[in-house]
């Protein structure tokens, strides 16, 4: 793992999440990212789906605040955001990794999952990366087959970790969760 790629994709997380370029992300920023997923699925964060994706981002937003020291309703600087990160996924390795971002993956995935076979399909992946990375059709057809570990053309939960994980070990440049 190359700690200054992790620390790359950690930053351009939190660069995006602070929409607003103030140099803070806090809960406003996570709930407004849940939106913007959910949204892009035709959905509300009032309905069941769309809640758990909103409930899933900001009980890691919670988590992370918790880490960081600035409370739950507190806001993060970019130091702390890194900081409560190498804490949380990486100090803590896979299974930390896990503990954080699995609920918010499976809520997503579940969202994807417009067909409800309990799968994530090429078509759901491109809806889910366009929408939350700006990925092409194309280079999210790449990224699936990439991420389709077992070649079975659907993804699992167990899959998209993976895949995110890599990522953020700097192992990867699929770019799931924005």
């Amino acid at each position: 793992m190359t700690t200054a790629l992790r620390t790359e994709h950690d930053v351009q997380r939190f660069e995006k999440w602070d929409a607003d370029g103030d140099g803070f992300i806090d809960r406003t920023d996570y709930d407004a990212e849940a939106r913007r997923i959910v949204e892009a699925f035709g959905e509300t964060t009032t309905g069941d789906r769309g809640r758990a994706v909103r409930d899933a981002l900001l009980a890691m937003y919670q988590r992370q605040a918790e880490a960081a020291g600035v409370g739950p309703n507190g806001a993060m600087n970019r130091e702390q955001y890194l900081t409560a990160n190498r804490e949380l996924m990486y100090h803590r390795g896979d299974g930390g990794f896990e503990d954080l971002l699995r609920p918010t993956i499976a809520a997503i995935a579940d969202l994807c999952d417009t067909d409800r076979d309990g799968y994530v399909g090429k078509v759901e992946l491109r809806r889910w990366l366009g929408s939350a990375v700006g990925l092409s059709d194309a280079d999210s057809d790449a990224a699936f087959d990439r991420i389709d570990l077992d070649g079975d053309g659907r993804l699992t939960v167990d899959e998209l970790v993976i895949a995110v994980r890599e990522f953020h070990y700097g192992r990867s440049d699929i770019p799931l969760l924005g």
